[in-house]
């Protein structure tokens, strides 16, 4: 040992010779590529290491080391030809990994994190409930796996629980789309990451190995990344989500869930609790579980070509944020109830909440003034009320109400400590608002308007990153003649604003400007100028009354458009099955997605990732509509055969009230309120009606002619704390990534999308 260490020694000496100024002994570079993760990003203690050996330089002349340990004896030259290792023992921080063979040396730096996180989310909060079974307060626990298999009972949809000790008999066989045969049998990976679940699931042969460089032939080295719906908070671990459609269409013969689909061709599935929005509506620690379960997924499993995410409504606000904030997590996306982001659509289901509470409440109605429903909705932008009141009811009330109890949290009981925020009583306990979990991302509220509540907990709540100031409600439908001048003074006297426990105000809400510039920069607001390197396929279908209209998948293709210049990297199809379009198209959209990316990694020209993607589209992978049950358009180059009423492309209530079609003002910049500007109306403004909207704008009136308020370009691959640990408002950006690294996320055709 003391020989070959010195052997090492000498070694070491000769090849880092020119760098230190000794005996000019000639040295090339020695790759070292990190292939689990970025090399700053790494976590868990470990990470897989592949070394590029020279041509003419023998393997076992290769010597690695972990500072000062000598690891050469986890590396080899791999049945794949590489010559790799699963660099275990990383301490937490940064760690000097090197490579020498004769007249090469080689080194890098790996920044290793705890299991448990943080990444780059920022500081985690500190009231946090672990499982039962944790190890510790990070809910660490080694990880369990179990197995599930396809019935070849077409009664029993899904996968059942298999036991590899009495194996069942009713085993389907399933054909990947290499062509490998095999039992329909899955083995499910649980465990922890992040202080949350995470699931990896793929095609197995019990009793068989499975190397990182040497997996089963099964798998197709190609994952499917599901995602839940909704927007919610939570202090405690969760669930992975495994639904098409959040819960839409459950478990029934004759029906497969995409992942199961994926799993019969080959794929892995990863899932992530914190990849559910109802449980954790945050893109930054969206994005990280997804870095740390593809790194387990690359040291455990191998390689990956390229990943395709899925999810309804939350599902599709996660992949669209994290694919434009974290560019190079994803490949390709499938969508559908379809959401560009949470706080954009956010901004309208406020205003829904607001006008709900004037229109619902006919007391508040001036003299004279008498409100049709068909009049609210109108105002709203909607065919009927009923869509404010689903989208306020199922979405908005939950998503920034901070008393409402949350995962992790304990209302005030008697004889109970209560952990719950109550404004009365517990104004220092935890908020359950999306507003607070958000906080890294947007801040505090400034110390100059905290409330009675924020004074008594001695700091700031999640800042508000919307206002309303200066939006002149229903004022396109008064120019349409369809309200009258007092129903429009009215409304726009008596709307108010939001607090912040998500309540109303008699004032109109000014939001918070550093909030609401850190929340376009953060890509809270999804403005899609980072998503040219991803494809997209996106399926809906009418949603009357839901809260899911088709409009919000055109916020997104409108928005594309404006900064893309063209969407020709994104599909659209919208059918006659309501929410969904067509209960086949999740597999349809993921099968079409697979042929579309198996396309563009054969490329190998010299030309731009976002080039391939649209070159590389299928000729027959294109929009799609019916406006009739059983009948099918396909379009034409201007978009959709469809009417606008068919689909319910409705608009919002910034809309009518003259915003455009991005729907991405979270707040306006003003201009004078003129009386001049109402010349359109039949009968002038009466001194009154004029005096009562100088009241309620007093500052001024939205100006839709310039950017609204904070709106700046999103930055990309955000780190939200300091070198310290200590918490960067609105984040910092990352440094480039480090050279060599991520190798296995992806085929090399998809590689450049992490550097964007």
């Amino acid at each position: 040992m003391r020989f070959r260490l010195a052997v090492l020694v000498l070694a070491l000496v000769a090849a880092l010779a020119p760098l230190t100024g000794g005996a000019a002994v000639a040295t090339r570079p020695l790759v070292i590529n990190v292939l689990s993760g970025r090399a700053d990003l790494i976590s868990g203690g470990d990470a897989l290491v592949s070394i590029t050996v020279p041509s003419g330089v023998r393997a076992d002349r290769v010597r690695v080391l972990l500072g000062s340990r000598d690891i050469t004896q986890r590396f080899a030259r791999r049945p794949d030809g590489s010559f790799t290792g699963l660099v275990r023992g990383l301490r937490v921080g940064v760690n000097t990994l090197r490579a020498v063979a004769p007249g090469y040396a080689g080194q890098r730096t790996l920044t290793n994190h705890p299991n448990g996180g943080p990444l780059f989310s920022g500081p985690q909060t500190r009231h946090y409930i672990c499982q039962d079974s944790a190890r510790d307060k990070q809910c660490n626990q080694p990880a369990t796996y179990s197995f599930l298999y396809r019935s070849t009972n077409p009664l029993q949809p899904g996968l059942q629980p298999y036991d590899p000790l009495h194996p069942a008999t009713d085993v389907a066989t399933t054909t990947t789309d290499r062509g490998v045969t095999v039992p329909f049998i899955v083995r499910r990976e649980g465990g922890f990451q992040d202080r949350d679940r995470y699931s990896i699931m793929t095609l197995f042969r019990p009793g068989r190995a499975w190397q990182p460089w040497a997996p089963q032939r099964q798998w197709n080295h190609k994952v499917l990344i599901p995602h839940g719906g909704n927007c919610g908070t939570s202090y405690g671990p969760g669930s992975v989500p495994l639904d098409d459609y959040s819960g839409t269409i459950p478990a029934i013969p004759g029906y497969d869930m995409t992942w199961v689909a994926a799993l019969s061709k080959g794929f892995a599935v990863v899932a992530t609790a914190l990849d559910n929005t109802g449980h954790n509506c945050n893109v930054s620690t969206e994005a990280e579980s997804l870095v740390m379960a593809k790194e387990r997924l690359v040291e455990r499993y191998g390689r990956v070509r390229y990943t395709i995410g899925t999810g309804c409504s939350g599902g599709s606000i996660a992949q669209q944020t994290i694919a434009n904030a974290y560019p190079g997590i994803y490949q390709g996306l499938t969508t559908t109830c379809s959401f560009p982001d949470t706080l954009t659509a956010g901004v309208q289901y406020a205003e829904f909440h607001l006008m709900r509470q004037y229109f619902e409440d006919p007391s508040l109605w001036g003299p004279g003034v008498v409100w049709l429903p068909t009049q609210m909705a109108q105002v709203e932008g909607h065919a009927a009320p009923i869509d404010a009141i689903a989208a306020d009811e199922l979405l908005f009330k939950t998503a920034l109400n901070p008393e409402h109890q949350c995962t992790g949290t304990r209302p005030t009981v008697a004889g109970n400590r209560a952990t719950l925020y109550d404004d009365a009583t517990n104004p220092g306990g935890v908020r359950c608002s999306v507003l607070d979990i958000w906080k890294p991302l947007t801040g505090p509220r400034p110390t100059s308007v905290w409330t009675p509540m924020e004074k008594k907990a001695g700091h700031g709540f999640g800042g508000i990153p919307l206002g309303n100031v200066g939006v002149q409600y229903g004022l396109q439908a008064l120019k349409d003649g369809q309200i009258t001048t007092d129903q429009f003074v009215d409304l726009n006297a008596k709307l108010g604003g939001l607090n912040v426990d998500g309540a109303r105000s008699a004032a109109r809400s000014p939001g918070d400007p550093a909030s609401i510039a850190r929340a376009y920069r953060t890509g809270l607001v999804n403005e899609g100028n980072h998503m040219q390197d991803v494809a997209m396929i996106n399926y809906g279908g009418p949603d009357p009354g839901l809260a899911h209209d088709y409009s919000h998948a055109w916020w997104m293709q409108d928005r594309l458009r404006r900064s893309q210049g063209s969407v020709g990297n994104r599909v659209m199809w919208f059918g006659e099955f309501p929410l969904i379009g067509d209960p086949s198209w999740a597999v349809d959209a993921f099968t079409r997605m697979d042929q579309w990316l198996s396309r563009v990694e054969k490329d190998q020209r010299s030309v731009a990732l976002a080039s391939k993607i649209v070159a590389d589209k299928p000729a027959d992978l294109v929009d799609r509509c019916a406006n009739l049950p059983g009948i099918e358009l396909i379009t034409g180059p201007n978009g959709p055969l469809c009417t606008p009423v068919l689909q319910t492309h409705f608009g919002s209530p910034r809309q009518v009230a003259g915003d455009d079609k991005y729907n991405d003002r979270l707040a306006c910049r003003l201009k004078p309120l003129v009386r001049s500007s109402f010349g359109f109306l039949l009968v002038p403004l009466t001194d009154a009606q004029w005096a009562t909207l100088q009241a309620t704008f007093p500052t001024g009136v939205c100006d839709y002619s310039k950017p609204g308020l904070g709106q700046v370009r999103a930055q990309t691959w955000l780190t939200y704390s300091d070198a310290s640990g200590h918490v960067v408002y609105g984040g910092r950006n990352l440094p480039g990534v480090p050279p060599h690294s991520a190798q296995g996320w992806s085929s090399p055709a998809f590689r450049s999308a992490l550097t964007r």
